[in-house]
């Protein structure tokens, strides 16, 4: 009974659906906030998606958006549209724990540049979402908050590292969550709820604090339902800030405007292994099957053969070298805390030299120089987001089974170092009825072109939610 709201077509709504109803006054957004408080306090016993939920500041949010509405005066068309932030990411008044006993369960004294753009569009923020310790994984347990579950099926994986983010987005809650992306930490879980997730040019959305040692690999984003809600955070959110020397200048476009210009003519490039990666047949199958929407809406598709060296020994420095870093801040005593494979990766990564990491460096402009030459002659890469469908929540990433670079991020690492826009959609179910995502990788800073692919894409797909198979397994809940 506790599901009577289950088919609430609150939760379900979009955020440009949300906005609408809010222009006409057909619902305020404390009435959302309302139902999306119900909703998440009904899922996480089950789910495990929030690290903490701030429903008074949510409630005082809602309340001025509503005011604001019935003004005729929001701040943005996501004014009153409820969001969460991960917890690597400040939200102040709040402690940022990165799932970790080593961490200060003092709250933050301010926002991060990300926050404080929702902020200032009027987003109620409903609390923080679960990460994997310190986010060094590509599934979502922590020391600290436990098991994040997906909800198209209990014992999977959300994947990570913004688990908590696709959880919650996938589950219902609420329209989109913030997450971010250092390896594949958007598109990966996107790919395992059958969500739409962009990682955004590098630099595209201001990075303030830097999350060091990684600053120079991340984005910001947000895990969707729809590319037209991901177009609409993306206005919120990019831009310019002076604390971050690293981020681009303005651009003063409307993400939203051109989505549906569509890729007639394009010439786009399909990898399913780069050369070396080995895919699961199923997983192969899909993204093949779904790869063939493009030429539906009138683009030249060709299998463009071995593409990128394998990742590992090149830049195995500049991944345990970083969460060397990263350990030799946390104090020893500490250390007996720590996800155990976190503890290995960074205990290895202590070893790494100045000489090892310069040469990271050095093959990181490579790929970039080379990815640059490639989109010369294609307009868009198409590869899978990862080699195997969602994995079971007991895998122990980077371990023989599961190794990092073959397994868990082959596809997605390559584009966090070369900073182009990047991006999951849904490629279909497993015979399992699990979500299988297809990455679209564009030029560099043609984060609109990206965009646009994925409308072109979406359209073709008729891919809408709620998803059936999430119903059936909440219903059982």
């Amino acid at each position: 009974a506790s599901f009577a709201f289950m088919n609430n077509d609150i939760t379900w709504a979009s955020a440009a659906e949300l906005s609408r109803l809010y222009a006409r006054k057909a619902l305020s957004p404390v009435e959302v906030v309302e139902a999306n408080l119900a909703r998440a306090a009904t899922l996480q016993p089950h789910l495990n998606s929030f690290v903490l939920v701030d429903a008074d500041g949510a409630r005082a949010a809602a309340r001025a958006s509503e005011a604001r509405w019935q003004k005729g005066e929001p701040l943005s068309p996501l004014d009153g549209v409820p969001t969460t932030i991960k917890d690597t990411t400040n939200l102040k008044g709040f402690p940022t724990r990165y799932g970790s006993h080593s961490t200060e369960d003092t709250p933050v004294a301010e926002d991060a540049v990300v926050t404080e753009r929702f902020r200032r569009a009027g987003m109620p923020i409903l609390g923080k979402s679960t990460t994997p310790e310190y986010g060094w994984k590509a599934l979502t347990d922590s020391p600290l908050q436990g098991t994040t579950r997906s909800p198209w099926n209990l014992g999977h994986s959300p994947g990570g590292s913004s688990g908590g983010a696709s959880s919650l987005t996938a589950a219902g809650v609420n329209p989109f969550n913030h997450g971010n992306d250092g390896g594949g930490s958007v598109r990966i879980p996107a790919a395992h709820t059958g969500l739409v997730g962009l990682k955004p040019s590098y630099g595209r959305i201001a990075q303030y604090p830097a999350d060091a040692p990684f600053a120079d690999v991340i984005s910001q984003g947000v895990l969707a339902r729809s590319v037209l809600d991901t177009a609409l955070a993306l206005n919120a959110t990019s831009g310019y800030d002076p604390r971050d020397w690293r981020s681009l200048p303005d651009d003063p476009r409307d993400y939203t405007v051109g989505l549906d210009d569509g890729v007639r003519g394009w010439r786009i490039g399909l990898s399913l292994d780069f050369g070396h990666v080995t895919a699961d047949p199923e997983v192969r199958d899909l993204i093949n099957r779904a790869a063939r929407r493009f030429e539906e809406v009138g683009a030249h598709v060709e299998d463009v053969g071995p593409l990128i060296e394998p990742l590992q020994k090149p830049f195995e420095a500049l991944w345990s070298g970083g969460f060397g870093v990263r350990l030799r801040q946390i104090p020893t005593q500490l250390h007996g805390k720590l996800d155990p494979g976190f503890r290995a990766l960074a205990e290895k990564g202590l070893a790494i030299t100045l000489s090892d990491y310069a040469r990271a460096y050095e093959a990181k402009s490579k790929l970039a120089r080379d990815m640059a030459l490639w989109h010369r002659k294609y307009d868009l890469l198409l590869t899978p987001v990862t080699p195997t469908p969602p994995p079971p929540v007991e895998t122990l990433y980077n371990s023989e089974a599961f190794p990092r670079f073959t397994k868990g991020a082959p596809y997605t690492l390559p584009f966090n170092l070369t900073g182009a826009p990047a991006a999951s959609m849904p490629a279909g179910l497993t015979k399992a009825g699990l979500p299988v995502g297809l990455q679209m990788v564009g030029p560099a800073r043609c984060d609109h072109l990206v965009l646009r692919a994925m409308r072109a894409y979406e359209s073709a797909l008729g891919w809408t939610w709620p998803q059936p198979k999430v119903l059936e397994t909440l219903a059982k809940l």
